[in-house]
């Protein structure tokens, strides 16, 4: 098991590139999933790891990976899992128990939603897994759960296909008390924190937390 970090770059949007500069570690593992490579050249990066169907990528640019020493994993389009899931499970495989994905949101919301459904992944249970796009982290809300951030963050809590119970929350602004959220109300929407860290508890259920903070690059 490795206490190092892996960041998985999928092909999503990334409109953000300035709080990478602070946020990787050059202990960080970096796997490029199918087009999320072009992010990583476009900053200058060589992955350790491009995996996927290598439909988003030029043949071109998988030689060039190819010279630069870097793992391929190539598998057929017509297959079952998205590139994203074949990537968190090479990951896990490898080892690693932080798993950071970077350019999974926005474009497509078949694609998002899938994403966002990947937190649910069994193999990956084990893993502090969260998506991260600078200004947004979004992960899933665990028996008890701290979130770092700052005074005023926003933080929304929003059940992943059915009732969370026993939600209590503190230092947010609007407390939850031994409370269940539904999927299909929105009590959970746009509390904010009151102090650098808040905390949330469950009894059951899989709630998503979306913490909203200031991009990094102007902290």
């Amino acid at each position: 098991m490795s206490d190092k970090r892996a960041i998985l770059f999928a092909n999503g949007e990334l409109h953000q590139t300035a709080w990478l500069n602070s946020f990787l570690l050059p202990s960080d593992y970096l796997i490029a999933v199918d087009g999320g490579l072009n992010h990583l050249e476009t900053l200058g990066l060589v992955p350790n790891l491009l995996i996927g169907d290598l439909d988003s990528v030029t043949e071109e640019q998988v030689s060039r990976a190819e010279i630069q020493g870097v793992k391929i994993e190539r598998f057929p389009v017509k297959k079952d899992e998205t590139d994203l899931e074949l990537a968190l499970l090479a990951a896990h495989k490898l080892g690693f128990r932080e798993l950071i994905i970077a350019a999974a949101l926005g474009g497509r919301l078949d694609q998002t939603l899938a994403n966002l459904s990947l937190l649910l992944l069994p193999e990956i249970q084990d893993c502090q897994v969260r998506f991260e796009d600078g200004q947004e982290e979004i992960f899933l809300a665990h028996s008890s759960t701290q979130i770092n951030g700052s005074p005023n963050d926003i933080v929304s809590l929003v059940p992943l296909w059915g009732a969370v119970t026993g939600v209590i929350t503190q230092n947010l602004a609007f407390p939850l008390k031994n409370e269940t959220l539904y999927p299909e109300h929105t009590r959970g929407i746009s509390n904010t924190m009151t102090a650098a860290s808040a905390t949330v508890t469950t009894s059951s259920g899989d709630l998503l937390c979306i913490h909203i903070h200031p991009p990094k690059e102007l902290k």
